[in-house]
Parts: C-alpha cells; structure tokens; sequence
C-alpha cells in the first residue's frame, strides 16, 4: 500500500510541474508567436505606435549596436595598450602619441557612455516606457528613433533640455 501511495504522489507531481511548465511555455509561445519580424523589417508610420514588432525591431538594432561598440572598445583597448611599447625619445614624438592616446580614450568613455544610454534604452524596452518622453510621456516618432534609438526626449523636450544645461553651463 505505501508504494501506490508513493506512486500515486510522485505523478502527481509531475503533473502539476508539466502543467504549470506548458501554461508557461504556452504563454511564452503566444508573446514570443507575433514579434517575428524579418531582417529587412523596417517599422512603419502605419502600424500602432510601439507595436511588439517596433519592439522587436529596436531590440535587436540595440542590442547589435551594443556589440559593435564593446567590440571596437575591446580592440581600441588591445591595440592601444600595444603602442604604449613604443616610447621615442623625441619629444615630439611623445606628445604626439601622448596626444594619440588621449583623443582614443575620450573616444572610448564616449562610446561607454553611449553603451550606458542603450542599456537604459533597452531597459525601458522591457518596461514598455521605450519610445514615449519621459517628461511629457508623448510619443517620440519613429523617424526620431531610428535616427537615435537612444532618445529619451521628444524633439522639443530635449531642445528645452539643451537650452537648460547652457544657461546652467553659463553660470
């Protein structure tokens, strides 16, 4: 008797456990069923704004800019490292170089602080807050977008935020 009653708990168990995994998987199927779109996708005026497809798209264009950036940060970083070996004794020399190494470091902190911008994009993806301004919540454009995935501002949000850091730049 106590087998059976084993039996009997242990599939039902796994019942409960293929159950809730297929309700799961179910459920993961239907979001994920619509959101294929192909690589030549671009989104359209004509669709609803934000749409998942506009979602997929930006994701993906994020996500690939994201890899690009790391990618050349990662070979600046190696190659750069490498002519640092190559000290002259010309002093000309040395301020070129120094010049050089300054100028490919700003340009690496710009492209960190650019892969920051796209992290927060993509979060704001997954919070359904991509694509509308986050001071007047108003749609951003598509056409805005793509130009900049990264937008954060309406067009004339961020010239009100530009205008905000000169008169403080001023100061």
């Amino acid at each position: 008797m106590p087998k059976t009653a084993k039996a009997k708990k242990k599939v039902s168990k796994p019942k409960t456990k293929v159950a809730s995994k297929t309700k799961s998987t179910a459920a993961k199927v239907e979001s994920k069923g619509p959101v294929k779109i192909s690589k030549t996708y671009v989104p359209k005026d004509t669709e609803k704004y934000m749409c998942e497809k506009h979602k997929v798209y930006f994701r993906i264009r994020l996500t690939e800019w994201k890899k690009e950036l790391i990618k050349a940060n990662n070979e600046a970083l190696y190659n750069g490292g490498m002519d640092d070996n190559n000290i002259s004794a010309d002093i000309v020399d040395q301020a070129n170089s120094y010049i050089d190494s300054n100028v490919e470091m700003k340009a690496i902190n710009r492209q960190i602080k650019l892969i920051s911008e796209i992290d927060k994009a993509l979060r704001r993806i997954r919070e359904d807050t991509y694509g509308y301004c986050l001071d007047t919540a108003e749609p951003i454009g598509l056409k805005r977008l793509m130009a900049r995935p990264v937008a954060k501002y309406t067009i004339a949000a961020q010239e009100k935020h530009e205008k905000e850091e000169k008169v403080h730049a001023d100061d």
